[in-house]
């Protein structure tokens, strides 16, 4: 009894790595556009945020913060169809490289992600004595980021449409399609789930940069 036990929970076990891992390259594409749909909500909050930053300063801290665990995932998942296609795997040469358009942008988009975050981060840990040196850092890369962002999603708008119908389908019936569905739910979860533990942690290092907008307006 005991050895058909283990050997129970032995093929449960591979079984729920399967469910979680599978998917291939069309499961990579579907987390790459379901976070990136994640990206653009959580964006259009930071949106709002700029138009009145004195009032709603904290929530620009706050969802920016959130929005590192998301990041994070959207850069692993792009990163790793890029590693694949380049170490030539079959599957991923297979289902070749993106325009080449978006090739060409995606360094600029990369690069001027992380100088955001990481000029946004040092502005908050360091706090409003920074303003002089990193904002003007922190508000140039953020108009080259978005423009060249805004292409990158325009270009990308009918690929998230169809992964959400992909991912969703009004169908139950299991296809290949959603295979790896609970490891891109769980991925997500995971993401955001950290992204909203680090900006709480950080809760405290808003009251400088708080007090020093009312103060300035």
């Amino acid at each position: 009894m005991a050895v058909e036990r283990q050997h129970a929970e032995s093929v449960h076990t591979r079984l729920t790595a399967r469910s979680l891992n599978s998917g291939g390259t069309r499961g990579n594409e579907l987390l790459t556009s379901l976070t990136g749909c994640v990206l653009i909500a959580l964006l259009a909050v930071i949106g709002v945020t700029i138009i009145s930053l004195t009032r709603l300063l904290w929530i620009h801290l706050f969802v920016g913060m959130l929005l590192i665990g998301p990041v994070v995932l959207k850069l692993s998942s792009t990163g790793y169809r890029f590693f694949r296609y380049y170490t030539a795997n079959p599957r991923y040469r297979r289902k070749g490289p993106p325009p080449l358009a978006l090739r060409l942008i995606a360094p600029i988009v990369v690069v001027t992600t992380l100088v955001v975050f990481a000029s946004g981060v040092a502005l908050l840990f360091i706090g409003p004595s920074s303003r002089d040196t990193l904002l003007p850092i922190h508000k140039v890369s953020f108009f080259v980021w978005l423009a060249f962002t805004a292409i990158h999603v325009l270009a990308h708008l009918p690929t998230i449409a169809g992964a959400l119908r992909s991912e969703y389908p009004a169908s139950s019936t299991r296809s290949s399609a959603t295979a790896g569905r609970a490891g891109r739910a769980l991925s997500l979860t995971a993401a955001l789930t950290a992204g909203v533990v680090l900006a709480v942690v950080v809760i405290p290092q808003f009251a400088p940069w708080i007090s020093s907008q009312r103060f300035h307006h």
